[in-house]
């Protein structure tokens, strides 16, 4: 079934705290080669995050040319003590992009794929309950679910989906998977199976879209009361039936008939 964020997140996490340095944050980021951190409090608590462009943007912002007038510079004597003052000064509380964008160890990596896409960033912390820092998800640790083989993907959807959850007979519904691409071609007993099918296949990591060619014996969605269309057979495997209409082709999360409320990864 879908991974979560605690099964790909880093939990070695390189951190800093309020009080480091512009020049100790720089270290970090260089010595550990990563392009950011989040930043913790004395209780382990995410109080901000602090990336490269954080750090170029401070730069950028730097006084040139008038420099010593802004600040006054003092005598020569005097300038390297006020320098260092400075650059004292910068610290990650100064550095770092507040409130923190985190995430929960159970959630679905899909979710927070979302999240990280919505707030434009490349890292969530992940913390517990308490909000304590236990780990970071990088964008290249999200993206991993989508390294999954096609064969992999095609007998999580046979075992995961159509048998443990629909709880479908063998081979009814026959899975091909093509460049993370599922088609789902076969015949379920209610016509309410198709669009669950379909949703819950999307929800399987390493799915980008599915093909609904499925077809339906009963349909369950007409109003109660009322006598199916002449010709439905009434189970699977009884001859003489007439598979109910279904929408084939590529199924869109936010188009369609049945498209899932997962949306595409």
């Amino acid at each position: 079934m879908p991974r979560i964020v605690g099964e790909v997140m880093t939990v070695d996490v390189v951190e800093a705290h309020p009080e480091t340095s512009f020049k100790d944050v720089v270290r970090l980021l260089d010595r550990h080669q990563i392009s950011g951190l989040p930043v913790v409090d004395g209780d382990d608590k995410v109080v901000g995050v602090i990336s490269g462009t954080d750090l170029i943007r401070r730069q950028a912002g730097r006084p040139t040319g008038g420099w010593a007038r802004r600040f006054r510079m003092p005598p020569l004597g005097r300038s390297a003590s006020l320098t260092e003052s400075v650059a004292r000064a910068v610290t990650a509380r100064e550095l770092m992009s507040t409130p923190p964008i985190t995430v929960h160890p159970e959630q679905r990596i899909a979710d927070a794929a979302r999240v990280m896409e919505r707030h434009g960033v490349e890292r969530l912390p992940v913390v517990d309950e308490e909000d304590r820092l236990i780990g970071i998800a990088t964008r290249r640790d999200l993206l991993r679910v989508f390294l999954r083989t096609d064969d992999e993907i095609r007998q999580e959807v046979h075992e995961e989906v159509l048998t443990r959850a629909l709880g479908l007979p063998a081979h009814s519904v026959a899975v091909s998977v093509r460049d993370g691409m599922a088609t789902l071609e076969g015949t379920v007993r209610h016509r309410s199976d198709i669009p669950l099918a379909i949703r819950l296949t999307y929800r399987v990591d390493g799915v980008v879209g599915v093909v609904n060619s499925l077809t339906h014996q009963i349909d369950d969605t007409l109003p109660s009361g009322n006598p199916p269309a002449p010709g439905l057979s009434h189970g699977l495997g009884l001859s003489g039936g007439t598979p109910g209409p279904s929408t084939t082709g590529p199924i869109s999360p936010s188009k369609g008939p049945t498209g899932p409320g997962a949306g595409p990864r």
